[in-house]
């Protein structure tokens, strides 16, 4: 079969890549999905739970049980927070979006998000009409202060997004940066949700930027237990905001959201409680580590370009020269090397000679991914 690489492909990129693997077979190095077991004590206690009597709905907040652990968790940083579990941090980020679109009455809504940016960042403000703008992170700084604010208020921002290691772009933000953006928000009475999925995923240092001027009315924290326990399928999420915000939000949630499934928090509650799941993160912390600096090495040899990257599940990285196509490199690639990647169009169309690599797959699959296409470069490079 021959792709054309002019095909127009609709929807999520990393749907069709994924999908082209689910269907053909292949090495999928595309979607955010970990290759390794979840905690052998939290699936023992998921079977155990289906024996007790949790198969309800969940309180709409959340597990009494989990909500008193993530209380015990941020709350040490400020009285001020509440919190509400949903179904992923998906969810929690459209049911913040949905919320902040009701108690601004959806006016002047223009949102912007650091580049390259994550899917949701950019299709949510297009499915419901609203502008958006994309900030380029900057390798060394992140960012400029007074060129980000000007950029703030002449583009009328009402909604920043944040990642923290990024995705696809695993840098993180430095806390000074951060306190600058929550002060620039509150200026400006607009708002910020800060994406920290990958937050106890970094390489070198933990650089936490939740602290008491994190829970400001002006900011929202998402972050999620599927990828740090490799439960993505389980959709458990959570965020983390400002008292003031509890009631309307709890409202809007029974109407959009309801409850992520009881048994799943149930077991999540009652791992959390009784083991230090710590140790298991920090062995999935350093096997994502070790497969990050194996895939920088070989491709940067190869010709590539990558930005050092502070954690996160992926290695984001400029095409060699020869290679200026992000989505025809894709679907040639998955065509000769039956190996699955993300076109860097997909997280904004400055990108279009970048790609995204998922670095969190077992040892042997991840390697012979990395060997795939490094083969295929040299194979179809433009001398």
């Amino acid at each position: 079969m021959t792709l054309d690489p002019e095909i127009k492909i609709e929807g999520s990129l990393i749907r069709h890549f994924s999908n082209l693997v689910k269907i053909n077979g292949g090495i999928n190095l595309a979607q955010g999905i970990p290759g390794f077991k979840p905690p052998e004590k939290l699936l023992k206690l998921l079977s155990a739970s289906s024996y007790s009597d949790v198969h309800q709905y969940a309180p709409g907040s959340g597990n009494t049980s989990l909500l008193e652990f993530l209380y015990d968790k941020y709350r040490a940083s400020s009285r001020l927070a509440d919190i509400i579990i949903t179904n992923g941090a998906t969810e929690a980020i459209s049911l913040i979006y949905n919320y902040l679109m009701y108690v601004t009455d959806n006016k002047d809504f223009n949102v912007a998000a650091f580049s390259p940016a994550y899917e949701s960042y950019i299709h949510l403000p297009q499915i419901f009409g609203h502008k958006f703008f994309s900030i380029v992170i900057d390798d060394n700084d992140y960012f400029e202060e007074k060129s980000l604010e000007s950029f703030f208020v002449e583009n009328k921002i009402k909604l920043l997004f944040i990642a923290s290691p990024g995705n696809p772009y695993g840098k993180s933000i430095s806390k000074s940066k951060l306190d600058f953006l929550i002060r620039l928000a509150e200026k400006y009475n607009a708002y910020i949700i800060f994406d920290a999925v990958y937050n106890e995923i970094y390489f070198n240092e933990e650089q936490n930027c939740f602290s008491d001027k994190s829970v400001s009315p002006n900011v929202f924290y998402a972050n999620s237990f599927s990828k740090k326990f490799s439960i993505t399928g389980w959709r458990v999420g959570y965020f983390v905001m400002h008292k003031s915000h509890y009631t309307k939000m709890c409202y809007t949630h029974d109407y959009i959201g309801l409850s992520a499934p009881a048994p799943l928090q149930y077991a999540i509650a009652e791992f959390v409680k009784k083991d230090n799941y710590y140790e298991y993160i920090k062995e999935l912390r350093e096997k994502i580590k070790s497969n990050y600096y194996y895939a920088v090495e070989k491709l940067s040899k190869a010709g590539f370009y990558c930005p050092n990257a502070d954690g996160g599940y992926f290695v984001w990285c400029r095409l060699p020269e020869g290679f200026n196509n992000s989505l025809k490199f894709g679907l040639d690639i998955y065509e000769q090397a039956r190996t699955a990647i993300i076109p860097g169009i997909h997280f904004g169309n400055e990108w279009y000679n970048y790609i995204r690599i998922n670095v969190a797959r077992t040892d042997s699959e991840f390697k012979q991914g990395i060997d795939n296409i490094i083969e295929f470069v040299n194979r179809n490079r433009k001398l």
